[in-house]
């Protein structure tokens, strides 16, 4: 399964919240800062429960504001 974690930060905390993401390694498999209503993106691969936790564990990150995570699904379009 995967999924991207949007992830808004305290101003300035950019590299800080980078390098404490990047030590976050099991299930992150990209990170990347972007513009727009996120300041990070992460894209996570696992099970819902690791995906649950490593979101979890983003939170006790102290420079990161709040977190929304897309879950991807899978939908038959009939195609």
């Amino acid at each position: 399964m995967q999924a991207l974690c949007l992830i808004n930060i305290k101003p300035g905390k950019t590299d800080r919240v980078l390098e404490a993401l990047r030590k976050k390694r099991k299930l992150l498999k990209e990170i990347m800062p972007v513009t727009g209503r996120a300041d990070i993106c992460v894209l996570l691969h696992g099970s819902i429960d690791e995906i649950n936790n490593m979101v979890i564990d983003f939170k006790k990150i102290k420079d990161i504001v709040s977190t929304e995570t897309l879950i991807e699904v899978e939908v038959n379009m009939g195609w």
